[in-house]
């Protein structure tokens, strides 16, 4: 019997951290080795595994990366710039290494790609399984539909999350763009006010809204003239985000370098 992956999850105090020890812990093949957390952190010490609610495994939370060796695959959900950081530290060890933390600057994101030419990395702004089905979805309805239709994206999440539009939004405009040849730095229009005249054919509206307690709603609006469809993801807990997040982690262990999306790990490219 095959020797289970060894995963390091940096943020691993934080919600989605809990959610993905919890992952772990119920996927076959994968075993929590490493709990990292900033240095300022005031539970440091504690069992990672007690605080997702898990029975105690013995694995504490530490503010030092895994050295060489121990640990294959790490997952970060942390912060833009201590993803960027981590990935270099990632190549360092050894490991292979999943991002799944948001609000990225395209400079954050060269930067990864280029550690991606050593190691094996998974960078997705939503590692949910349903969202990268939807990803597919939408670009097949954008390619099909055409300029008869105008497209609008509208997400909403929780009061706490601090970039937006969301990362999820902005790769389901991405999808749209690339299905129809239109350059998203001049078709995206992110707000609207005042007199701002009839739409174009050729924006692709993405709209925020925040409050509550809500995980992350998305909905891809194709309207056009006596109908119009929508494409739908709702996300009621982070459990499907971190499920994701371990699948990604497994799918990555033994590959060679390179920098790879969710539509890799599922086969829909």
């Amino acid at each position: 019997m095959a020797e289970p992956v060894r995963i390091a999850v940096f943020g691993a105090a934080g919600k989605m951290g809990g959610a993905i020890a919890r992952a772990i812990a119920e996927t076959p093949g994968a075993c929590l080795v490493a709990a990292i957390e900033r240095p300022d952190f005031p539970e440091l010490g504690a069992d990672a595994s007690r605080l997702a609610g898990l029975p105690e495994s013995g694995v504490r939370l530490q503010a030092n990366r895994p050295g060489r060796g121990a640990a294959e695959v790490w997952i970060d959900f942390s912060t833009p710039g201590a993803a960027v950081a981590n990935s270099s530290a990632a190549a360092q060890a050894g490991a292979a290494l999943v991002i799944g933390t948001t609000g990225l600057s395209t400079q954050d994101r060269e930067a990864i790609a280029s550690v991606a030419k050593k190691i094996p990395i998974v960078l997705a702004p939503n590692m949910s399984v349903g969202v990268n089905v939807m990803l597919r979805l939408v670009a097949d309805a954008a390619r099909a539909l055409g300029s008869a239709y105008d497209i609008e994206i509208v997400e909403t999440h929780h009061r706490a999350k601090r970039d937006a539009p969301s990362g999820t939004a902005l790769r389901l405009a991405e999808a749209v763009a690339e299905a129809t040849g239109r350059d998203l730095g001049k078709s995206a229009r992110y707000e609207r006010h005042g007199e701002i005249g009839p739409r174009t054919a050729d924006e692709i509206g993405i709209q925020t809204i925040r409050g509550g307690d809500v995980v992350g709603d998305h909905t891809v609006f194709f309207l056009g003239q006596g109908d119009r469809i929508e494409i739908t993801h709702r996300a009621s807990s982070r459990e499907c985000l971190a499920r994701g997040a371990v699948r990604a982690a497994l799918w990555l262990h033994g590959r060679g370098p390179g920098l790879n999306d969710m539509r890799d790990v599922l086969g829909l490219k």
